[in-house]
């Protein structure tokens, strides 16, 4: 197995949906005549109907509309985010300030951050699990909207096959969006929020896209979006496996094992 097809299993998505190297050229340039072909006929489509239509994967049609600019010759209709003020900040206050989060699973936070590329923001959001401080699920979007959040979340469930008991995140639109809350509401989690003005209460998440942006170095040194996203998944495979976390003295993939074997030798005993 190659070290990117290693790199895409453990971070639990396939090699083809995030590497893109120049020998595929040719290929994209077929997609692309495909897309815009299907366009004339079908011009509100976008990249889910294109992928069935085209019998594709919808990542693989969705980074060459990026790629090429594509975009449906009928405009969508704007994505209407729930603001903040629509769900009662009473209801949704800040649960980890204070609580021991010793144990793997109980506890999960997620944030943006905006990397400047190329004269555009690119956006990557990521949930960490605050006990073992691995990033269980990474995404980069051109635009920070709820739907990105409800990607993420889905993924670190995918991959972890649990849900948390809490998900702690900011205030901001995203994770206050209805689509958010009816997603932690389905799978049986209790949202957490920092107080306004206050990222800190945030700190596990916020720690490590300060470490990120430190170490990852200048995204500039990155051609294409395509290289962008190997650099980050590199990284943060690096992260998870190999970097040791000051405060776990291991990485946090082989402090997430050894708790796991902590508790399956503790059961063993009782």
């Amino acid at each position: 197995m190659s070290s990117k097809s290693r790199i895409a299993r453990s971070l639990g998505i396939s090699r083809q949906s995030i590497y893109y190297t120049p020998r595929q050229a040719n290929k994209d340039a077929t997609m692309r005549e495909q897309i815009l072909t299907t366009l004339d006929s079908h011009p509100a489509y976008g990249h889910r109907r294109l992928a069935l239509h085209l019998k594709r994967n919808r990542k693989a049609i969705l980074r060459i509309m990026h790629k090429y600019g594509i975009r449906p010759k009928v405009g969508r209709r704007r994505f209407i985010v729930t603001k903040p003020n629509e769900i009662s900040m009473e209801r949704v206050p800040d649960r980890v300030s204070g609580l021991k989060q010793n144990r793997p699973d109980l506890v999960w936070a997620g944030d943006f951050t905006y990397l400047w590329f190329h004269g555009r923001h690119v956006y990557l959001a990521t949930v960490i699990d605050t006990c073992t401080r691995q990033i269980l699920a990474w995404q980069i979007g051109m635009h920070h909207t709820s739907g990105l959040v409800v990607d993420v979340l889905q993924e670190a469930l995918a991959r972890r096959g649990k849900a948390p008991k809490l998900f702690h995140s900011d205030q901001g639109s995203e994770y206050a969006s209805q689509s958010c809350v009816q997603w932690l509401v389905k799978h049986g989690v209790t949202p957490s929020w920092s107080p306004k003005g206050k990222p800190w209460v945030n700190g596990r998440q916020e720690s490590f896209f300060s470490s990120f942006k430190l170490e990852f170095g200048k995204q500039h040194r990155f051609a294409t979006v395509e290289d962008l996203i190997e650099g980050i998944g590199k990284h943060i495979h690096y992260y998870n496996t190999a970097r040791i976390h000051s405060a776990l003295k291991m990485p946090p993939q082989i402090f997430y094992e050894t708790e796991a074997w902590r508790k399956r030798k503790s059961r063993k005993k009782s």
